[in-house]
């Protein structure tokens, strides 16, 4: 395994769209939400531990999830685990974890990518990460992941695809322009054109690439993160870090580099990939009955019922009549019943919820 292969896996988010199974204390990148066995950071982490050993591993998360972070990962040492003080988006994170790898090798290769997604194919996957590595350790490019869409999905972000390919590396375009997520009608045209396919957020990049990146477009954030000094002990770093994220402004990779750079490329593929962002992915993932009906368990009865999800606890029976096209989702004695159509409406349930009724809830 190549010593230069760092990952960085960023597990930070409160994971609001699927509420209410996931929570604040316990978003959803700590569940098992496929019922696999493994929560979702666990599968992720397992993945990229097929090509970056294992003290190459980087989880960046906030303050107040590091101790499941441990919990669930206790192969990594403390000083694997970044605590964010505050939430600022993607490019302060990825800046953070940039400084911290520079301390250890300077000549690493990177990949980040969120917690939570899903990844059918994990052969292919590790393939395709290590044609990555091999293309940006030989280029200073920055590079991301295109996934080849099979319908207009309006919840993901696109990349047009360029013609130009890099030397020796057919299997990689340049990238001609971002579109953040479409209405219905955009994402039809984008499909239609065979031009565009879907941002995963996944990232691959030398460390002295995407710092040149930083340098250029972030000159504030790359300033803020520049000396090595700053995390050579685990107390000086979390004393650098509180007023590091104090002066940060939030703002993601994406907009904050990725629109802007030059030498930004894709690579379109397939491994079976979704982002796990709402319960409506799950349920367009999930196995169905003959009706359309996804269950996490066993212990539902179904009457005049088609295109349902439901997700409850295992102890629960319940019974189904009349429903059509619907959510049923119930965690820690809350229970939500919504039409699959209105799931884009669950922050705001939970933002009322919160408003209402307390903290406590969400």
């Amino acid at each position: 395994m190549n010593k230069n292969n760092y990952c960085v896996i960023m597990a930070g988010g409160v994971g609001s769209r699927f509420w209410p199974i996931s929570r604040t204390q316990k978003p959803k990148q700590f569940l098992d939400i496929l019922g696999t066995g493994k929560s979702l950071l666990q599968q992720t982490y397992s993945r990229f531990a097929r090509v970056c050993p294992t003290e190459n591993i980087y989880i960046v998360t906030s303050e107040m999830y590091k101790k499941q972070v441990a919990e669930q990962l206790p192969q990594l040492n403390a000083e694997q685990i970044l605590a964010e003080p505050a939430r600022r988006n993607t490019a302060p994170c990825i800046a953070y974890s940039n400084l911290k790898i520079k301390s250890k090798n300077p000549d690493a290769n990177i990949v980040v990518a969120p917690s939570d997604h899903l990844i059918l194919d994990e052969t292919k996957f590790v393939e395709v990460i290590e044609k990555s590595f091999e293309f940006v350790s030989q280029n200073d490019t920055l590079l991301t992941l295109g996934i080849n869409p099979t319908r207009p999905e309006t919840g993901y972000g696109y990349i047009q695809i360029d013609e130009e390919k890099p030397k020796n590396f057919n299997f990689i375009n340049k990238v001609k322009s971002f579109t953040e997520k479409p209405d219905k009608e955009t994402a039809k045209k984008f499909l239609e054109s065979g031009e565009f396919v879907w941002n995963s957020g996944i990232f691959i990049w030398s460390l002295k690439s995407i710092d040149k990146a930083f340098d250029k477009f972030l000159p504030e954030i790359a300033q803020i993160f520049s000396d090595t000094n700053n995390v050579e002990t685990i107390e000086k770093e979390l004393n650098f870090v509180k007023e590091a994220y104090a002066e940060c402004k939030n703002i993601s990779i994406d907009n904050g580099i990725m629109e802007h750079a030059q030498n930004v490329y894709v690579y379109p593929t397939e491994f079976g990939w979704s982002d796990l962002g709402t319960w409506d992915s799950l349920y367009e993932l999930s196995n169905k009955n003959k009706d359309g009906n996804v269950s996490n368990y066993d212990n539902v009865l179904y009457y005049n019922t088609q295109n349902t999800l439901i997700n409850i606890p295992k102890d629960k029976l319940l019974v189904v009549d009349g429903l059509d096209g619907y959510i049923i989702a119930e965690s820690d004695n809350i229970l939500m019943i919504t039409k699959r159509d209105n799931e884009k409406k669950i922050r705001e349930f939970v933002k009322d919820v919160e408003l209402k009724k307390g903290s406590d809830f969400i």
